[in-house]
């Protein structure tokens, strides 16, 4: 869509990246050496430092509610993590990061020069069809990160090279938010790919992308936390904390709907009732 425009349109992609990067590393790297970096170096290196600061201020933030501040409110006492466990999945994630803000940095690439069904503006295409590629957008993510996920474990090469290093931490006492970014480097690229994809086949609003990809690294610090919310139809915690402990179940990112068509939904009900 945005090459459709020619390129005075598309300079608005490189401008926003640009002020992006500008704003984040002006204020968070020391001294101007980065300036001296090429457009795409400058855009990987934000993309880098923005996901450390997202994954340690989540997984911080949210383990000190948790585990400390409100700790007999949510975890019992027997499935909080300890330390050395939280230690290991922080060194999994630091060590993959690099590796995984190469994606977000390649598909910012390709919106800015074009080879997307990116728009800029909302008002390039109003708000009904706006809200309509939005909800396309998501129906297509949920659907291409279940059966990714479900693949990675169906296909035994890719669940023993790849997904099985997430899949150490299988029990209550082992599952942390830190543990949301604690994959092998192309397995984690593999469940986000589906963002990149969508550019392709749906237009989608720039801005918007971003904001749902940051939403990403968020969200996957939630649905670590063994903390069933019980709001329905959001794969919470409760649901993916079944996925770590039977590997057979409730493969789907946002919501339930994907298991549920697909024959893999398992309440956290069910195990309640079970035990």
């Amino acid at each position: 869509m945005a090459a459709a425009f020619g390129g005075d349109y598309l300079r608005q992609f490189v401008e926003e990246t640009s002020w992006y990067n500008e704003i984040f590393l002006g204020h968070v790297v020391p001294g101007d050496w980065w300036r001296g970096l090429s457009h795409p170096l400058q855009s990987w290196l934000r993309n880098c430092l923005g996901g450390y600061l997202i994954y340690f201020a989540c997984g911080f933030l949210w383990c000190f509610v948790i585990y400390y501040w409100k700790r007999h409110a949510f975890i019992p006492k027997d499935s909080i993590p300890t330390v050395e466990a939280m230690k290991k999945q922080i060194i999994v994630a630091s060590k993959a990061m690099p590796l995984y803000c190469a994606l977000p940095t390649i598909s910012e690439h390709m919106v800015e020069s074009g080879l997307t069904q990116c728009f800029f503006n909302i008002s390039d295409v109003g708000w009904a069809r706006y809200l309509t590629y939005v909800a396309l957008y998501l129906i297509f993510v949920e659907f291409g990160i279940y059966w990714m996920h479900r693949e990675l474990h169906d296909i035994k090469p890719l669940y023993k090279y790849l997904h099985t290093y997430h899949h150490i931490y299988n029990k209550e006492n082992t599952l942390s938010p830190f543990a949301g970014l604690a994959f092998h480097p192309l397995d984690g690229i593999l469940q986000a790919i589906p963002h990149v994809f969508a550019l392709f086949l749906i237009p989608t609003h720039f801005r918007t992308h971003i904001a749902l990809v940051f939403i990403e690294a968020v969200w996957t610090t939630n649905i670590h936390d063994c903390i069933h919310g019980k709001v329905w139809p959001v794969m919470g915690a409760g649901y993916h904390t079944i996925h770590h402990t039977t590997y057979r179940h409730n493969y789907g990112h946002y919501t339930v709907w994907m298991d549920w068509m697909f024959g893999t939904l398992r309440e956290p009900e069910d195990i309640l009732k079970k035990d």
